[in-house]
């Protein structure tokens, strides 16, 4: 592999270690090329939210990430060109879901408040159902129709786990992802969402969202046997880890307004445990026995 490369699929690999420690342990099984693979993805994908959210520290704009994307070729200044190209050079990937991920979060910068469900989920497909899309060439030989649909439900499950976590930061940010429609259903106001109201409302509320997101996990997760075992042992671990999330905020009575949910390095290896065992996958469970932590 050429020097200059690996520097830039090693500069991926560091974007994931420090932004998800949950997506680089689970991810991090996986043999090699699919592995680094899987950070290239994941850097582009964290640069694009970047641009949105936290500007001042992104290299590029949202529309010169796009413009530069579009002339991948050209594209110069940074390691993620060149890990792209190896990207789309070394797997079946496509354009697409690329752009379409783009595509929603710009939706950020034009609306902050949701009203339906259906809304939501069609956010939800754009910011990280396209996730799923970019990464299935990634983990499976050759998916199909259903394995793809598949894939598109475990990314929107992950973000609707995002959207319950990030209550709070969002609420600061002038962004309401919980659907007005939902908010009304449970009796829970604006007002309250203003203030920042946990009660029994915001409870039921909140419980149902959750149960969406474990409806669209089971749906995500039903044809893991069609992948190659590591492959889904991976997407299983990291989906369950996400998963895990939820349990947390309910434990917390749903005080997503003043606390971030989380899952602890402890949680993280009894699922990583439960897990290796029903996929037969014993280097795991070597690997655990011998301390290394999963956080």
């Amino acid at each position: 592999m050429d020097n200059n490369l690996k520097k830039a699929l090693d500069a991926c690999e560091q974007m994931i270690s420090e932004g998800s420690t949950t997506f680089y342990k689970a991810f991090g099984f996986l043999p090699s090329p699919r592995k680094e693979a899987v950070y290239v993805i994941y850097a582009f994908c964290r640069m694009i939210d970047d641009a949105v959210d936290e500007p001042h520290r992104s290299p590029y704009t949202l529309d010169e990430l796009e413009q530069s994307f579009r002339q991948l070729d050209q594209a110069s200044g940074h390691f993620i060109w060149p890990a792209l190209r190896w990207l789309f050079a070394a797997f079946e990937v496509k354009p697409e879901p690329f752009i379409r991920q783009m595509e929603g979060q710009r939706l950020d910068y034009l609306l902050t408040r949701y009203e339906t469900l259906e809304q939501l989920e069609q956010y939800s497909y754009l910011v990280a159902g396209t996730v799923g899309e970019m990464l299935l060439p990634v983990l499976h030989d050759a998916p199909d129709e259903q394995v793809t649909r598949s894939g598109i439900w475990l990314g929107k499950a992950m973000q609707i786990v995002n959207i319950v976590r990030d209550v709070g930061e969002d609420k600061m940010k002038g962004r309401r992802y919980v659907p007005l429609e939902l908010m009304r259903k449970h009796g829970y106001t604006e007002a309250m969402w203003e203030r920042g109201e946990v009660n029994l409302q915001w409870r039921s509320l909140m419980g149902e969202l959750s149960e969406l997101a474990r409806l669209w996990f089971a749906k995500g997760l039903a044809d893991l046997e069609q992948y190659p075992r590591t492959s889904g042992f991976c997407v299983e671990l990291a989906a369950r880890m996400y998963e895990a999330i939820l349990e947390d905020a309910a434990q917390h009575h749903y005080d997503v307004y003043s606390r971030r949910s989380y899952v602890s390095a402890y949680s993280k290896m009894t699922i990583m445990k439960r897990l290796a065992l029903r996929h037969g996958m014993g280097a795991v469970l070597a690997k655990a026995k011998t301390g290394i932590a999963v956080s």
